[in-house]
């Protein structure tokens, strides 16, 4: 079998299952995504997820589109689109067979993959160890061992300490003070102040943290609890890398097709 016969399906739409998918999808592997039916991405611009919503979603050049049943997917493979489908079970696996099944879900725990659910079996992040989980493991902390394919073992722990821009990390992100419905009333790409009302959770509003421009905001009318994170301010206001996949997730996409490469390319 060549390389893009291989067929590849991946638990989650979030930021980093859509850069492992958007990179296998460039590299011809077969991809198809599967979500859950409400989604709660915050950086919008670079997650297929969004067509769960929308339908389709593009990003740098590569359009997943939302299908309801297996049988869709290879009519979009045929046009070069990338499947995605509501389908947290993961029936989808039955019928297409994966060569390869990859748990993106990024939960820090292991929700039910198994090692024997495909030929090769990746998990990525915390939660999944090597030989008992899945066959191998990529590392997606932010550390010198960003994107390191893990042969043995488990991934480190998640720091919970998001990305530095312009030397920002915790004072940058927002988060819910409590449970209610999220409304947006501003979006992704737009120029804030610090202070600034950006949104509302049950009624109470939310404001921005710091002067930049909105990288990420969770999608308006979703009810959400306490804690979550519903947005980051990048202090450079620039918006490009709003829809710009992160260097961070390319290094960790770049770590799953070294994996796949290692297991297939003999």
């Amino acid at each position: 079998m060549k390389l893009d016969d291989k067929v590849v399906l991946i638990r989650g739409g979030g930021e980093v299952a859509s850069g492992v998918a958007h990179r296998l999808f460039r590299a011809h592997f077969k991809v198809c995504l599967t979500e859950v039916a409400c989604p709660q991405a915050v950086s919008r611009g670079v997650t297929f997820s969004e067509a769960i919503y929308d339908g389709e979603k593009e990003i740098e050049g590569v359009t997943a589109r939302l299908v309801k049943s297996a049988g869709e997917i290879p009519g979009i493979w045929s046009e070069n689109k990338l499947p995605i489908m509501v389908d947290p079970e993961l029936a989808t696996r039955g019928a297409l067979h994966p060569d390869v099944l990859i748990d993106a879900i990024m939960a820090k725990r292991n929700l039910g993959t198994k090692i024997s659910d495909a030929p090769l079996v990746i998990g990525l992040g915390p939660g999944f160890r090597v030989g008992r989980d899945v066959h191998l493991a990529v590392e997606t902390n932010n550390s010198e061992s960003l994107g390191r394919v893990i042969l043995e073992g488990e991934a480190e722990s998640d720091t919970g300490i998001p990305i530095a821009i312009g030397g920002l990390t915790f004072e940058r992100v927002v988060h819910s003070s409590g449970d209610g419905l999220f409304l947006a009333d501003r979006e992704i790409g737009d120029l804030v102040t610090a202070g600034e009302v950006i949104a509302s959770v049950g009624g109470q509003e939310v404001r921005a943290p710091i002067d930049g421009v909105l990288r990420a905001l969770l999608r308006s009318d979703i009810e959400v609890e306490k804690g979550i994170k519903l947005g980051e301010v990048d202090p450079t206001g620039e918006r490009e890398p709003c829809y710009r996949i992160r260097a961070r997730i390319r290094a960790i996409a770049g770590g799953v097709l070294e994996a796949v490469l290692m297991r297939f390319n003999v």
